[in-house]
């Protein structure tokens, strides 16, 4: 098979990480384009990215999510396959990135999901009990676009590409990425940000498959948040 891959790089605020992984994209000889989607950002992302030769890169005008960002790129190419990845990523090489396609790109795979060791612990374990969760995996741009309830998510976009690749009985390999990791949020934004953005997340992931809407999803957010933090 001979299948062209785009590397698709949702980005939120992301201005001082997004070049180190595009210096890891751009040298892999497995992408064929290569799509920065800048989901609202309120520093440089764009600019940065925009810098970057052989780079094409999206404003998104507001915050949407994750999820809509991600689809935004997969509707601006028409390629095979596409591979996301987060912008905050480090230790990322060409290699890795080759491991992440090549399942997908020879049909052994129909998605291939990226999986931290030896990066550091934290990360580490938290892939470990929950592998499924990465934002790193690779798969054919049809399956994506036929998951078009992701547009509408922000942290459970991962989960609900699983859940899709498994209705769809699609064949999933895991990808192990050695030394690769990224901050945690609490360091990202702060203590009290980063905690309540990590509930946020996990609500979601969980709520994907226990709330049957996007709106039940954000009342089961906002009920836990007043519960823990006394927010209104």
């Amino acid at each position: 098979m001979n299948l062209r891959v785009a590397a698709i790089i949702p980005a939120y605020n992301e201005e001082t990480r997004i070049t180190r992984v595009l210096e890891a994209v751009t040298s892999s000889s497995a992408i064929s384009e290569i799509w920065v989607v800048d989901d609202g950002s309120g520093d440089r992302t764009y600019q940065e990215a925009s810098a970057v030769p052989g780079v094409k890169a999206l404003r998104l005008r507001e915050n949407l999510g994750k999820g809509a960002a991600m689809m935004a790129g997969a509707l601006q190419t028409n390629v095979d396959a596409l591979l996301f990845l987060d912008a905050d990523l480090s230790g990322l090489t060409p290699n890795h990135i080759a491991d992440l396609v090549e399942p997908v790109v020879s049909g052994r795979a129909d998605m291939t999901v990226g999986v931290f060791r030896g990066g550091r612990f934290l990360t580490d374990l938290a892939q470990k009990l929950a592998p499924h969760i990465s934002g790193q995996r690779c798969m054919l741009r049809s399956s994506f676009l036929e998951a078009s309830h992701v547009s509408e998510l922000r942290y459970g976009v991962e989960m609900a590409l699983y859940r899709h690749a498994q209705v769809q009985q699609l064949r999933i390999e895991s990808v192990t990425l050695l030394g690769v990791t990224h901050p945690m949020k609490e360091e990202k934004i702060g203590y009290i940000r980063g905690t309540i953005a990590r509930i946020h997340m996990y609500v979601e992931v969980i709520g994907g498959s226990l709330a049957p809407t996007i709106e039940a999803r954000r009342q089961t957010i906002t009920r836990l948040l007043r519960e823990t933090f006394g927010t209104r």
